[in-house]
């Protein structure tokens, strides 16, 4: 079985960074749950509105969100129990990093996409 990633923050606008990253994983082989109260599919996918919607073992959370928005979900994304959660370029805060940490999450402050040897300007805005 593929390596499992939750994007929260998953957008249906294809310029968005988001969007990208459900693109970016999907193309890695990645089994990819988009997350967006506000979607109910992206790329193709089924979106789930909240974290705990997610079906089964996640092993990456990518967070697109404000560090104001991702401090509310910390919680729910604790009890997922992933692997790791990355904080890319826009959702990083020392104080939501320093909680996530807090909670026995795995913090990883870099671009996802990166990390699996793509990058975001790969994948275009149409």
């Amino acid at each position: 079985m593929g390596k499992t990633i939750a994007i929260i923050g998953a957008s249906i606008k294809r310029n968005k960074y988001g969007n990208k990253a459900v693109r970016a994983f999907k193309q890695g082989g990645w089994t990819v749950y988009p997350v967006n109260p506000k979607a109910d599919e992206v790329e193709g996918l089924k979106c789930y509105h909240s974290i705990a919607e997610v079906p089964g073992p996640i092993d990456r959370v990518s967070m697109y969100v404000s560090a104001a928005v991702g401090k509310t979900m910390l919680e729910d994304i604790a009890a997922k129990k992933p692997g790791e959660v990355f904080f890319n370029p826009g959702s990083e805060d020392p104080v939501v990093m320093a909680e996530a940490e807090r909670l026995g999450l795995i913090v990883v402050n870099a671009c996802s996409i990166v990390n699996i040897g793509l990058r975001p300007e790969m994948f275009g805005d149409e």
